[in-house]
């Protein structure tokens, strides 16, 4: 028999910790910090898309959190969880919908935290699952490249440098923006400190397309102020194109011919879209002596612009929108619905998703074979793709408010207004969101994570892996229409 060999002794691995938390006397909780490193490491590379959903989560409750602590809130105690749970989520998912005035309820260290959620939300979704990534593994594995190159229309290799060039084209466009509103913020504030406070949370609010407004009168007093209104209209188109579309562009200036489909598409779509928009408000609204009407017609003109802008993804606005008629309040449904740009800082199905749909409809009505556009061929998924977060879109906003409809006792259009404002993570409202029961704020706190998340980002978290057949069923064709 073989002399029995000592086991080497077993050492703990280089580099293991143990995160220790005491719960009570007789009770500690260790959280292994390798495993939890480990288990996120994993979830980034098999599933990213529920990795980001997971973040977003954790982002909105940290929030909450904070808002909830004592010096968060103007209000003796503490904010309500519901209260800042609705707000965290608002300012995470860059809505702009409150239940509390943000002026007045929250502290300064309160509108800091909700500075610090509008950020982070505002860079995306996918942005930050890959951030985390990096932060864990030192590096992008290739699921998660494959899935922040969909989401951000790049190429593998670039992701990384995409990353970093996101945050700095926020840091640029927010630095310029609160210099511009510090000029007119400074004349109106006795403190230059308060000012400049002002001045950072509205670029903040506005190139994040937030929706949140500090000001204690809000932004009426600056209905005719071109310094204040044309900065918001700029940075919102800037921020609601998506940053894909603003370095693509940059890069490639004087070559529009060299410009991706992608942002082909969006600029082309978002335009179009913004001009309808403009038409469409000053026919709507120009001679409503509750909102237009009673300006001048320089004031009149800057209204209808800002006003066709901010509805997209923003949700800012001069003019009580609750006063605006029903027709107008339908047509900026459907603008909402539609949103901002791919990987952008707006919400909604998209305005790429729009076009491909716009495009495919085309191809069909002619009896073209494929769906093409600028000279290039649009694949079958591609358009499935838009055909899927346009049935998602619809399905969600319908379900939401028929459910809320139900709960309380407002009109349909009203309802509507405010659901799609929720899904598209607008922020516009007609003002019925703080006189909602408890049950319908947590309706629309659902609307605003799946809504910012995304209809694809969600199905694909839902889907446990994709189904390859080897066998396919025989051909036949339904009627349709």
């Amino acid at each position: 028999m073989a002399p029995k060999v000592p086991r080497r002794p077993s050492f703990p691995r280089r580099g293991k910790r143990e995160i220790r938390m005491s719960l009570g006397p007789d009770t500690e909780l260790s959280i292994d910090a390798p495993s939890v490193r480990s288990y996120i490491n994993a979830l980034a590379r098999r599933s990213p898309a529920r990795l980001a959903m997971l973040v977003f989560g954790a982002l909105i409750l940290t929030i909450t959190f904070l808002l909830m602590l004592p010096f968060s809130s103007r209000v003796p105690g503490n904010a309500s969880f519901l209260d800042a749970l609705f707000t965290a989520t608002s300012a995470v998912c860059v809505t702009g919908l409150t239940v509390v005035d943000s002026a007045s309820h929250w502290t300064v260290f309160g509108h800091v935290v909700l500075a610090l959620g509008i950020q982070i939300g505002g860079l995306g979704v996918m942005v930050i699952a890959s951030i985390l990534a990096l932060a864990v593994s030192r590096h992008l594995g290739l699921t998660q490249r494959m899935l922040a190159a969909t989401e951000t229309q790049s190429r593998l290799g670039d992701v990384g440098a995409l990353l970093r060039a996101v945050i700095a084209t926020s840091v640029i466009a927010e630095s310029v923006l609160t210099i511009i509103f510090l000029f007119t913020f400074v004349r109106l504030d006795s403190s230059f400190v308060s000012a400049l406070g002002h001045s950072f949370f509205m670029a903040l609010s506005t190139f994040n397309n937030a929706g949140f407004v500090i000001l204690d009168a809000g932004l009426a007093p600056f209905v005719g102020n071109w310094a204040v209104s044309v900065p918001i209209i700029l940075g919102t188109i800037i921020g609601a194109v998506g940053f894909p579309v603003t370095l693509n562009i940059a890069k490639n200036l004087r070559r529009p011919s060299e410009w991706t489909l992608h942002s082909k598409l969006t600029v082309v779509t978002y335009f179009s879209l913004l001009g309808l928009s403009i038409m469409m408000m000053g026919l709507l609204e120009w001679s409503n002596p509750a909102t237009f009407g009673q300006l001048s017609g320089a004031e009149r003109t800057l209204a209808t612009v800002f006003h066709a802008t901010t509805p997209r993804s923003s949700g800012l606005a001069t003019i009580d929108i609750s006063q605006m008629q029903q027709s107008t309040w339908f047509f900026l449904d459907m603008m909402m619905f539609i949103g901002g740009g791919s990987a952008s800082t707006g919400g909604g199905i998209k305005v790429t998703t729009f076009a491909v749909l716009v495009l495919a409809i085309r191809a069909e009505a002619r009896g073209d074979r494929d769906t093409e556009a600028f000279g290039k061929r649009i694949p079958p998924d591609v358009v499935r793709l838009a055909i899927s977060a346009t049935f998602l879109g619809t399905l969600l906003v319908t379900s939401s408010t028929l459910l809320l409809t139900h709960i309380t006792n407002l009109s349909f259009s009203q309802v509507l207004f405010e659901v799609i404002s929720a899904f598209a993570t607008c922020g516009l409202s007609t003002g019925i969101t703080p006189g909602l029961p408890d049950s319908a704020q947590l309706v629309l706190i659902m609307l605003m994570y799946f809504g910012r998340v995304g209809t694809m980002t969600l199905a694909a978290a839902l889907a446990l892996r994709n189904r390859r057949r080897v066998i396919r069923l025989p051909e036949e064709r339904p009627v349709i229409g």
